[in-house]
């Protein structure tokens, strides 16, 4: 296994460090239920699965 000959600099460590950042995420919110979501994903609102604002599937209730 390959060992550096030379410790790295803070500098060189820093430079190398500078494009990870915290993003935060997209958040859109939906034309039918006006409820927040993240981009492309289902929801669930009210026992009901939207996706796209259309219900994609309901949430059966076991009596």
């Amino acid at each position: 296994m390959a060992h550096p000959k030379r410790r790295t600099s803070t500098t060189r460590r820093d430079k190398r460090r500078t494009h990870f950042k915290a993003v935060a995420n997209n958040i859109a919110i939906c034309p039918t239920t006006g409820q927040p979501h993240l981009f492309h994903r289902a929801f669930w609102h009210e026992g009901k699965l939207y996706y796209k604002g259309r219900v994609v599937a309901e949430k059966e209730v076991a009596i």
